[in-house]
């Protein structure tokens, strides 16, 4: 079922002997699959089609993994621990690049302090205390540009 879940793709007895590493033959899921058909837990779309779980497979599995409230519990534990993991991580990302961009702005900014506006003699002189190379300049902007596109997701 989870296959059939994943992809909405019917599902092989090739496919279950490829993919999923059982011990038997297709033959043998063949037949496994037939009885799970004949109980009302499977059906075959058409005859060179996989298989498909039915409305009465989905409420099994369903009752299986609800049948008590300890189960219950550690899914939803489970889910809202992760998803916490995972707005923890990017929140920590985005701060990172925050304060990288915080420093590089600091650094131009202490560059840029100049009390007058520049005559064109002086370029060359504000030129040198922008940045020392171009190195520093593409670190820059691949920052600025990785905040924006973390800012815009």
């Amino acid at each position: 079922m989870g296959e059939y879940i994943k992809t909405a793709e019917p599902v092989s007895s090739n496919f279950l002997a490829k993919k999923k590493e059982f011990k038997v033959c297709p033959a043998t899921i063949r037949n496994e699959l037939q009885e799970l058909a004949e109980k009302g837990y499977i059906f075959q779309p058409h005859t060179s089609a996989g298989r498909v779980p039915t409305d009465k497979a989905y409420h099994y599995f369903v009752d299986i993994i609800f049948e008590n409230e300890n189960n219950i519990d550690k899914l939803f534990s489970r889910f809202i621990f992760k998803e916490a993991e995972a707005v923890k991580q990017q929140i920590e990302n985005e701060l990172k690049m925050a304060e990288d961009l915080i420093r590089s702005l600091e650094e131009v900014s202490s560059a840029l302090d100049l009390r007058r506006l520049p005559d064109r003699d002086d370029l060359f002189e504000i030129l040198i205390k922008l940045g020392p190379s171009r190195m520093a300049y593409d670190e820059n902007i691949n920052l600025i540009q990785r905040l924006l596109k973390s800012i815009e997701n």
